[in-house]
């Protein structure tokens, strides 16, 4: 067993909701969640998503403002670039979770717009999923995570549901999906 020889800079979750009216149409529900354990900026919980539950523009949920900007400007900011826009305002949020991953799994966070739920469901089997920081250049970050592909999910906010589903894919030859839950999920970059 080796030592991965990078620095360790994030360790969590990382589950995520991309939902579109059509297979090869435009992505109407963005929703990427965190659960950190450990980070530089600390732990806590962050929610970036984008709808049209949130007026096609971008909100930012979280239970530690610090954390959620740290983000940002590392491995969310990378993974998409409208978010490194750190004057989108941070609401404060208090986070809960239930489920059970093989069935279904559910984030559920209460905020002064009051309460955004993600639910995943019909789950696939978990894949583990290794690279290391620039192994393509233009992601300067590696990660390892198990990703667990689901083909239902669904966000509400206050009771009202995101139009748009999750699509089936395909990710080296496994079955794959635009929504997944990514649990045991450690960042690094090089030393």
């Amino acid at each position: 067993m080796a030592v991965d020889p990078n620095r360790l800079i994030l360790t969590g979750e990382n589950p995520f909701i991309r939902l579109s009216a059509t297979d090869d149409g435009p992505i109407t529900t963005n929703a990427s969640f965190w659960r950190i354990l450990i980070s530089p900026a600390g732990p806590g919980h962050v929610l970036y998503v984008k709808s049209e539950l949130t007026q096609n523009q971008w909100r930012i949920y979280s239970d530690n403002i610090a954390m959620a900007r740290w983000l940002q400007s590392t491995v969310q900011g990378m993974l998409n670039a409208e978010l490194k826009d750190e004057t989108i305002p941070v609401q404060d949020a208090t986070f809960s979770k239930n489920g059970d991953a093989r069935d279904f799994w559910t984030e559920r966070l209460v905020c002064a717009d009051g309460e955004i739920a993600l639910t995943w469901f019909r789950i696939g089997e978990p894949l583990l999923v290794h690279t290391d920081p620039k192994d393509d250049p233009a992601r300067p970050y590696g990660v390892c995570t198990v990703l667990i592909p689901t083909l239902g999910a669904r966000l509400t906010h206050n009771g009202r549901e995101a139009a748009g589903r999750p699509w089936q894919r395909e990710r080296d030859g496994h079955p794959f999906s635009t929504c997944a839950l990514a649990f045991s999920e450690s960042w690094t970059e090089a030393r």
